[in-house]
């Protein structure tokens, strides 16, 4: 059964949830050293082309896959023949295969391939080698890997760590620094940023700028910054919004400063399937207040088409504030690669 994220994950003061980080504690300790040991020992495979790969430090909730999305659409703009590459979790397919938005469902091959699959070409396979030597086979002159920074398996040209920017608050990206399941971290902050090329920053619409306790976090490494932008306006009347993403509150968050009239809100697990019998509660629940329901385009890819209709999604797009700067610091490196 999935589970709800933490809220505490993400306060940095460690006093709260106190037993249950310090329980959790050594499952931290041995999930860092599993991480470390296998990074240390891999031998990473050169597929042929350029990999992009764009991670994260925490427990999802960043931003990768629309940032991952932007760069594709980027890359593809300057002419470089760019493919995606995902793990394809939650599907049932293993790959190598290209994913196809007409033919394949997200229980095929998982909702963020299917949202990239949107505007680009994406291949999805377990076997990270497997499925970016078919890539390349397909054309791929660069391969942008979408949650990779933990996977050694192949040979990176650039390496981007998308970062949530929201500090207000209690709020802090990292939490206390405590590994999963103690805290967000897939692994100490220390250890990832020292295979990071580069820091993403994903600001919310209503922040105008980067906190600057969070920038000296990343020392010297170059930070671009961008922001999960509506591609329409808000949705007219009274809305019930759901969603299941690492951090659904960001959801709820982002459609009130929209300007949605959301009336209320339902958070879901991460990646979570919506069964006949949650969209009864939910259409039960939209017509309390006689509202519609609105959903992220991840959660919406998810649904059927029958349960689409009563439905609509609410896309979000990445784009960089210097948009210039970001596509020059990506082709510099994939051009010095070749």
């Amino acid at each position: 059964m999935k589970l709800n994220t933490p809220r505490w994950w993400y306060v940095r003061d460690s006093n709260h949830a106190r037993l249950t980080r310090t329980v959790l504690k050594p499952l931290g300790w041995l999930w860092a050293g599993v991480t470390a040991r296998r990074i240390a020992r891999a031998a990473p495979v050169d597929p042929g082309c350029a990999v992009v790969s764009v991670g994260n430090l925490t427990v999802g909730g960043s931003g990768k896959t629309p940032v991952a999305r932007e760069i594709l659409r980027l890359l593809r703009a300057t002419g470089v023949e760019a493919h995606g590459l995902s793990r394809g979790y939650g599907g049932r397919l293993e790959g190598p295969i290209r994913v196809d938005p007409a033919a394949h469902t997200a229980d095929d091959v998982g909702d963020e391939p299917l949202m990239l699959a949107q505007g680009s070409p994406v291949w999805i396979a377990r076997d990270r080698v497997a499925g970016a030597r078919a890539a390349a086979a397909g054309g791929a002159q660069a391969l942008v890997l979408d949650d990779g920074h933990q996977n050694p398996a192949l040979k990176k040209t650039v390496s981007l760590i998308v970062v949530d920017g929201e500090t207000r608050g209690d709020e802090w990206p990292f939490g206390d620094g405590s590994v999963f399941p103690s805290g967000p971290m897939r692994e100490p902050l220390k250890a990832g940023l020292a295979r990071a090329d580069a820091v993403v920053i994903m600001l919310p619409t209503d922040v105008e700028a980067a906190d600057p306790e969070l920038l000296a976090v990343f020392a010297d490494l170059p930070v671009f910054v961008a922001r999960l932008t509506p591609e329409g306006p808000p949705l007219s009347g009274p809305q019930v919004g759901f969603a299941g993403i690492a951090k659904p509150w960001k959801v709820e968050r982002s459609l009130k400063a929209a300007g949605c009239d959301l009336v209320d809100f339902v958070p879901f697990p991460d990646h979570a399937a919506y069964s006949a019998e949650t969209m009864r509660f939910l259409t039960d629940r939209a017509a309390v207040y006689d509202a519609g329901l609105v959903t992220t385009e991840k959660d919406w890819v998810r649904l059927t088409p029958e349960q689409r209709a009563d439905v609509t999604a609410w896309p979000v797009v990445a784009r960089f504030e210097d948009e210039a700067a970001f596509t020059a610091f990506l082709t510099d490196r994939i051009q010095s690669a070749r």
